[in-house]
């Protein structure tokens, strides 16, 4: 049952990873899909992209999942260094939509700020 549960947590979250850089790709952003294994990092965003010359790293998340201490840890790395780092669920479409839409509008201290609207209370460290 316990497997079961996790096959759809990660296709559920595969799907929505899906949409995000069919989004990106539709709009011209360079991505990359990030491939953890034994000989990578662990912890780094799934998805790491340029959108407008901003370095954005996405992490996704299904409805029901929940980032491990060590992508928390990443995130608050990345924006340290500078950089647009965000946990997104299915629910936050929008506001990701409104986020990449602030950097090709060259309004990079709005988009800075907004990904703080991503980070759910029990990620807040």
């Amino acid at each position: 049952m316990r497997l079961r549960r996790l096959g759809l947590i990660m296709a559920a979250e595969k799907n929505f990873e899906n949409k995000i850089k069919k989004y990106l790709n539709d709009n011209d952003c360079w991505f990359v899909k990030y491939f953890a294994n034994r000989m990578t990092k662990s912890g780094v965003p799934d998805i790491l992209a340029n959108v407008n010359g901003y370095f954005v790293a996405i992490e996704v998340k299904a409805s029901n999942g929940h980032p491990s201490e060590l992508q928390i840890w990443n995130r608050n790395k990345i924006r340290e260094s500078e950089g647009i780092a965000i946990i997104i669920y299915p629910d936050q479409w929008d506001l990701f939509k409104d986020l990449i839409q602030c950097l090709f509008d060259g309004n990079h201290a709005e988009a800075v700020g907004m990904q703080f609207e991503f980070d759910r209370e029990e990620e807040k460290t």
